[in-house]
């Protein structure tokens, strides 16, 4: 079978490789759309950063060249033997956290801050960019008859929105800012503006994502390079700041614009995996009391997630600009991805 495998900075190559058996407690997928995530483009332009090279990861005990990709649904095609509760046709999406289980996070149910945490497509195991997956039936859930493969391949993408929305302070009828609209910034307005929030304001740089944050429903949209975009929010919110500002860009001159741009006692959310250190005005945390929260990936909200897409509560489709194959993956994909604001979401289908 085709699969896309990472060897290197700027080096995913597709290749054939032997289609995987199952082990006792493993569940086979064929995949039926596997999105690129904004991690994958930080590995492809900047890894490894998940991605282990030395040495092999301790859960999936893999290390690079492995089978990218952690954001896809498919239909089952086989079960081992020790698997319950999941059978050959079900239509299902997959959570690819690795989490060991035993740690003290892991035991009291914080599994996306296990000591040894890991994603499948990432840190090993056999990703959704391959015509067929094997997973933990840990990972598994199912999906609803009326959720399309392409809302379910974005079930993963909109649990780190929601679970950014959910660990922050927001409440209903509060105001919030996203510094950077690409998918997840997207997404982390539609969760916000679910969640109740009262005044959404939107920056971004580009030209196309603002056009799409304003379809995602933010209320007030600043291109940051016309006009100063914490002057131009504290305008918007009687001189205060918002009460939270959700950092979804991984630059120093975005997390000062959130930090900023909240008002005192404030919360800001980091949300973005960062590629090099940066700097951060820690007065402006210790002398107005801000606070910040940083998220990584999701826990024990897959199911909710599925819901709010399947009902239209998060219209996660919205975001998909290109459909493309396996082998076009790099062109049409990463590289699409780096050099065009106007790609949002590209959804792989391995089976073309």
């Amino acid at each position: 079978m085709k699969a896309a495998l990472w060897y290197d900075t700027k080096d995913i190559r597709v290749e054939t490789i032997p289609e995987p058996s199952l082990e006792r407690d493993q569940v086979k997928v064929k995949v039926s759309y596997c999105g690129i995530c904004g991690s994958d483009l930080h590995e492809y332009l900047a890894g490894p950063i998940f991605i282990p090279v030395e040495e092999a990861h301790p859960i999936s005990k893999d290390k690079a060249p492995i089978v990218m990709g952690h954001e896809f649904a498919g239909v089952v095609s086989a079960v081992g033997e020790d698997v319950t509760g999941i059978k050959v046709g079900d239509r299902v999406c997959v959570e690819p956290i690795y989490s060991c289980g035993t740690c003290h996070s892991c035991r009291k149910g914080h599994y996306n801050v296990c000591e040894q945490l890991g994603f499948i497509g990432l840190s090993g195991g056999l990703g959704g960019f391959s015509e067929y997956s094997v997973v933990p039936s840990k990972m598994i859930h199912k999906i609803p008859d009326n959720m399309t493969w392409e809302q379910a391949a974005l079930v993963e993408p909109a649990a780190v929105a929601v679970h950014a929305v959910r660990q922050s302070d927001m409440k209903i009828g509060d105001s919030v800012a996203v510094i950077g609209t690409g998918p997840i910034g997207l997404l982390v307005i539609q969760a916000a503006k679910a969640a109740g929030a009262s005044k959404i304001v939107a920056v971004e740089v580009s030209p196309e994502r603002r056009d799409f944050a304003e379809q995602a429903g933010a209320d007030l949209i600043i291109d940051p390079l016309e006009r100063d975009p914490i002057q131009a929010i504290k305008e918007f919110t009687n001189e205060l700041g918002v009460d939270v500002a959700f950092e979804v860009a991984g630059i120093e001159a975005t997390i000062y614009t959130a930090i900023e741009s909240t008002k005192p006692e404030g919360n800001v959310v980091n949300i973005s995996i960062w590629e090099k250190p940066a700097s951060i005005p820690l007065n402006q945390f210790i002398l107005t009391e801000r606070k910040m929260t940083s998220i990584i990936a999701y826990r024990n909200i897959f199911p909710q997630v599925i819901q709010l897409i399947a009902n239209g509560q998060i219209r996660a489709t919205e975001l998909i600009t290109e459909k493309i194959s396996l082998d076009q993956i790099v062109t049409e994909g990463f590289e699409a991805l780096s050099k065009n604001k106007n790609q949002i979401k590209i959804l792989v289908d391995p089976s073309l």
